[in-house]
């Protein structure tokens, strides 16, 4: 009995040692996918690069623009749905709120699938859902059209940011990233641009079709591990070889967890970092001020200059042509930031972002406390609209900064990091547009600007203050980069 006991422990010890060994075996047989130098999306031709990012810019610009649209349509659509004003203006801030909430659920499924995927089911969800709005017989219909637009069209506030850094390298990446972020601020001052009601839906949707074709044909897929998951893919299938892996295949692919960890993060980093709180709220405030001004520049023109509505939309301009000025001088702040990086050991420290700020801190109260003042029917119409120059040009400098500062003090989180400020700021220009009419309806154009200019001068320290203790804040906080 003994001598069977042994023999059978025996065999069975072998039979274990042997499945091991094949198992040790397959270990040692995987192959883990990575691209070669070649294959990154950074290695395309430049103007690959850049058409790729002027498409994406272009739908970023759209989505904009059709939030703004609505507001110079109000007029129209409650006397052909005989609603009131206010429920009318809820078609700018439901758009506006689907905006704050689309990226919680599109930046995990970018990560997941796929930039591309999710670009070209973002686009066309909007152009299905742009034809309820322009064809839409109720309220109901128009609102709910409203909202979902808004929320598949978030893609490109939150997702559009990484494709942008996918496609150029750390030092050729402030020009093309200027440039997308100057498409989102110039839509909604173009969206008041616009023909009767209808017919401005009727142009939207065509636009959004538009730009669904250039997306399917101009935009590659640049994420890299998608990349390197689509690349174990065919080796696979041509080798006949089940080896070859990348991170993704064997990533978590519930969709759920990924939502709620998408969901909680960029509130952690809100809730948990001062400097993430204060920036969001800054920027907070100046969409706030943006949004609150398609229902303020219609008070202020029409009632004062005696404007027509399709006239007054062209007083946004000014904010525009601020923007547009502001630009050309990105180069100049890239060779602060390259004199930083000098001084720092050829890194260059997040706060470098932070010298645009501080001039946007400075200009957006000036540019509102001169627009207050002006706002008298006495002074001549121009006048005002010369004044909003400097808040585009302020709008600029402190998005420009507050985005590339958080992207870079929170690399580890960026996406959280931008998911959270977009979450924010879209929030509260929903907010600002709900009582915008009546602010200035109490308090008068005069007061309200001025109380608005106030509120930003209290803002202003912000930059110059975490330029200067940011490194200090940096060090203490576990989720930025030291």
């Amino acid at each position: 009995m003994t001598s069977l006991s042994s023999v059978l422990t025996d065999c069975l010890w072998r039979r274990v040692k042997t499945e091991l060994k094949e198992e040790v075996v397959e270990l040692e047989t995987e192959y883990e996918v990575d691209l070669l130098p070649e294959e990154h999306p950074q290695q395309l031709p430049l103007w690959r690069k850049w058409l790729a990012v002027v498409v994406v810019s272009c739908c970023s610009f759209c989505v904009t623009g059709s939030s703004s649209m609505a507001a110079f349509t109000e007029t129209a659509v409650s006397e052909d749905f005989h609603i009131s004003h206010e429920v009318a203006v809820l078609s700018v801030s439901l758009f506006t709120e689907g905006m704050a909430l689309g990226p919680l659920l599109t930046g995990p499924l970018s990560e997941m699938y796929g930039r591309n995927i999710t670009y070209r089911a973002s686009f066309t969800l909007m152009f299905a859902f742009s034809f309820g709005v322009a064809f839409a017989p109720d309220t109901a219909v128009y609102l709910i059209f409203r909202f979902l637009s808004g929320f598949v069209g978030a893609t490109f506030l939150s997702v559009a940011g990484g494709t942008v850094s996918d496609l150029f390298k750390n030092e050729e990446v402030a020009n093309p990233m200027a440039f997308y972020t100057c498409s989102p601020f110039i839509g909604p001052i173009f969206g008041p641009l616009n023909l009767n009601w209808r017919w401005t839906y009727y142009i939207l949707t065509i636009w959004i079709f538009v730009q669904t074709i250039l997306l399917y044909i101009c935009v590659p897929e640049t994420y890299a591990p998608i990349l390197r998951k689509w690349k174990a893919a065919r080796m696979r299938k041509s080798t006949g070889e089940e080896a070859y892996w990348a991170p993704l295949d064997k990533q978590d692919k519930d969709v759920m967890k990924a939502m709620l960890v998408s969901f909680y993060k960029p509130f952690e980093l809100i809730f948990y970092e001062r400097m993430a709180l204060l920036l969001n709220l800054w920027t907070s405030l100046v969409l706030g001020i943006l949004y609150l001004t398609f229902q303020a520049f219609p008070i202020i023109f029409t009632e004062k200059h005696g404007f027509s509505i399709e006239q007054s939309g062209l007083t946004f301009l000014g904010i525009g042509i601020g923007i547009v000025c502001a630009m050309p001088t990105q180069g100049y702040f890239n060779k602060l930031v390259v004199r930083d990086a000098k001084r720092n050991g050829g890194i260059a420290p997040p706060e470098s972002r932070l010298y645009m700020g501080e001039i946007g801190a400075i200009l957006v109260p000036i540019s509102l406390f001169w627009l207050s003042f002006t706002t008298y029917a006495s002074v001549p119409w121009v006048v005002p609209i010369i004044a909003s120059i400097p808040f585009g040009i302020g709008l600029y400098y402190v998005f420009t900064a507050v985005f590339t500062y958080l992207v870079t003090a929170y690399r580890p989180l960026a996406a959280s990091a931008m998911a959270g400020n977009t979450a924010m700021r879209c929030t509260f220009a929903a907010v600002f547009s709900l009582f915008a009419g009546y602010m200035y309806d109490g308090m008068g154009t005069v007061g309200a600007t001025a109380l608005l200019a106030g509120i930003m001068s209290v803002m202003a320290p912000l930059p110059f203050i975490f330029r200067r203790i940011g490194p200090r804040l940096r060090e203490k906080s576990k989720f930025a980069a030291h």
